[in-house]
C-alpha cells in the first residue's frame, strides 16, 4: 500500500494544494485548499493506499513559491506522474513544453499533440489535466484568445495568463 503526501501553499490567487507520491513525483495539483478535490483527479492505477499531509513537500512547494513569486520556469523540472490512453499522456508531455507568456489555442494544441484533427480530444486532455501548474492546461485557450474554460476558475486562469505575459 502506498502512501501519498499532500501540502497546501498560501499563493497570490489563493491557497494551492499538491498530492506527491512517496518519490517527490506530482500526482495532482490545484488552486484548493481542500485535498478531497485532488484525489478523485488520480488515475486509478496511481491511487495512493493513504494520505498524509505535509507542511512542506520540499522541491515542489518550492517550485510552486517561486512560480508564484515571477520565476516562471521554477515548476518545469518537477516530475509528473498521470496516467490515461497514449494519446492524452502524449498531449500532457506535449503541454509542458508550452512555453509560459505564449497560450495556443485548442487547434494549435492538437497540432502540437501529432494529430491537428484531434481539437475536442485536445480540449479533454486540458479537461483531465490532474496536475494543473505542472502540466500548464491554463496556457491553452479559444481560437482567437478568448480565455475558455479552467478547472479551478476563470479568473485563476486569467491571473495566470497575465503573470506569465512576455514583457
Amino acid at each position: 500500500m502506498s502512501t501519498a503526501f499532500w501540502s497546501t501553499s498560501d499563493t497570490r490567487i489563493g491557497p494551492f494544494t499538491a498530492v506527491v507520491a512517496g518519490d517527490g513525483a506530482v500526482l495532482a495539483s490545484g488552486w484548493t485548499g481542500d485535498v478531497g478535490e485532488l484525489t478523485p483527479l488520480i488515475s486509478p492505477s496511481l491511487t495512493p493506499g493513504s494520505l498524509t499531509q505535509r507542511r512542506d513537500l520540499g522541491p515542489v512547494t518550492s517550485a510552486v513559491r517561486r512560480y508564484h513569486a515571477g520565476e516562471l520556469d521554477a515548476v518545469d523540472d518537477i516530475e509528473v506522474r498521470q496516467r490515461s490512453g497514449a494519446f492524452r499522456e502524449n498531449a500532457w508531455d506535449t503541454l509542458r513544453k508550452v512555453p509560459a507568456g505564449r497560450p495556443v489555442s485548442y487547434a494549435e494544441y492538437a497540432t502540437l499533440s501529432g494529430n491537428p484533427s484531434a481539437v475536442r480530444a485536445a480540449a479533454s486532455a486540458c479537461a483531465r489535466n490532474a496536475a494543473a501548474l505542472f502540466v500548464p492546461c491554463h496556457r491553452v485557450v479559444r481560437t482567437g484568445g478568448a480565455i475558455g474554460n479552467f478547472r479551478w476558475g476563470t479568473d485563476a486562469k486569467r491571473w495566470l495568463l497575465s503573470h506569465e505575459e512576455v514583457r
